[in-house]
């Protein structure tokens, strides 16, 4: 029986961080941790919350289930798990989250050192979707090209900014905006959505259980035991990288006080501790952490897609690659206000599913009880999506009532009174159609 060396897990630990952290996971910690002052860390407990427990959660259950998105949503039925994933591969990949690494990539690390315009913004994306697109075709090289090569360089960077943002504090810790001395729980939970990270790790774990694959091991105990593994391995390494940046944006009060995102506050930073040295340090870093997600994602929307469309992976990778060049180069804030609402609405059925999945052997029948719970989830998920775009004056006052409205969980509690209901009619309908995992 075929089992991974000590190097190999090591080298898959190393790529399941350098998957997840990408863009969006080095931008927002740094912005918490600059409004949220002298509450920083009561705001890194709920921003640690959905950024590194639910993706660690996640890996787990897909594991549990061989990675695949389809075997974890099957109890909803055929159509809605097809339409759940569908939604959620073309969210994390071509439409929002691969678009933003090259945008951040460029934003962050190379605008400040050519400047910004579109002509620029077109040839670094262009050179930007060409290595991704290249590394993207073999996906069985994944663990030595990511794994052994681009991720520990990643991890070597981020562990010099990190040291950097203990050992070098620019100054004291400011003081918090509103919204933190208000509830700085609530809203480190609700930025910690904005890295994508459980909806990264729903369409992740089929890259991390075929590299496992790749190596030749074949029993389902062991891929799922490597799998875990790795999942731990970056919920410890993702906890390092955003209590860092918790910390470093908590310390730049002084050179970067009324910044409107993680980027200006990373960049005052290391212009202030590096100097110009520091700029091009920077650039590296993004570039180096935004290319490995953007792979990943490549690789996994094109391997998923290619199941359900009579296209090629050779075909989607290049039809994804060319899409998310030209989304790129729409603009940075416009995909950030587009698409905010968007996983606002997809996020609480995707936490429903996952969370379900571990009492699978409590239900008689697991459709009846994830099904509704599901669909109640997205209803009132929307309502927080249209909250987050403004929209008030679509959502009826009465809702505005709800608990936890105020902190966009207006979805938390008419799920769990359903599910309540949901189980109590599993049980008296009895055992028919079991769902069996």
């Amino acid at each position: 029986m075929t089992v991974l060396k000590s190097q190999d897990i090591l080298a898959l630990g190393f790529m399941t961080v350098a998957l997840f952290v990408g863009a969006g996971n080095i931008i927002f910690p740094p912005i918490v941790g600059l409004q949220s002052g002298p509450h920083v860390w009561i705001a890194a407990l709920g921003f640690l919350t959905t950024a590194v427990g639910m993706p660690v959660i996640t890996v787990i259950a897909m594991a549990r289930v061989g990675g695949g998105m389809e075997a974890l949503s099957s109890p909803i039925g055929k159509i809605a798990s097809s339409l759940l994933a569908t939604a959620t591969y073309l969210a994390v990949g071509p439409l929002f989250a691969t678009p933003r690494t090259a945008m951040v990539s460029f934003e962050v690390g190379l605008a400040p050192l050519t400047g910004k315009n579109p002509l620029t913004l077109f040839i670094y994306s262009s050179i930007y979707f060409c290595v991704v697109y290249v590394v993207s075709l073999y996906p069985e090289r994944l663990l030595d090209t990511v794994g052994r090569f681009l991720a520990p360089l990643k991890i070597i960077a981020l562990v010099i900014l990190g040291i950097a943002a203990f050992a070098l504090p620019v100054g004291d810790v400011g003081v918090a905006t509103q919204e933190y001395v208000t509830a700085p729980f609530s809203q480190g939970f609700m930025n910690g959505y904005l890295t994508m990270d459980t909806l990264g790790a729903l369409v992740f774990s089929i890259v991390i259980v075929n590299a496992i694959r790749s190596r030749g091991v074949k029993s389902p105990q062991l891929i799922t035991r490597y799998a875990i593994i790795a999942g731990l391995i970056a919920g410890v390494g993702l906890s390092l990288v955003y209590i860092s940046l918790l910390r470093l944006g908590s310390g730049s009060y002084a050179v970067a006080a009324g910044a409107s995102n993680g980027a200006t506050v990373l960049h005052a930073y290391v212009q202030h501790t590096f100097g110009s040295l520091g700029s091009s340090f920077l650039a590296v870093l993004i570039s180096l952490a935004c290319l490995v997600t953007a792979v990943g994602l490549t690789c996994t929307c094109a391997e998923y897609f290619s199941k359900i469309l009579p296209l090629s992976y050779k075909m989607l990778v290049m039809i994804m690659v060319l899409f998310s060049l030209f989304v790129s180069n729409l603009g940075l804030t416009k995909l950030i206000i587009f698409s905010t609402p968007v996983l606002t609405g997809i996020y609480p059925p995707c936490i429903v599913l996952v969370a379900l999945s571990f009492f699978r052997s409590y239900w008689l029948n697991h459709s009846r009880v994830v099904s509704p719970v599901m669909l109640v989830s997205f209803v009132f998920g929307c309502i927080d999506a249209l909250k987050s775009a403004d929209l008030v004056d679509w959502i009826p006052t009465h809702l505005w009532l709800l608990p936890l409205s105020e902190q966009g969980s207006a979805w938390l509690v008419p799920s769990l009174i359903t599910l309540f209901i949901a189980v109590v009619v599993d049980r008296v309908l009895g055992k028919s159609n079991r769902y069996i995992a």
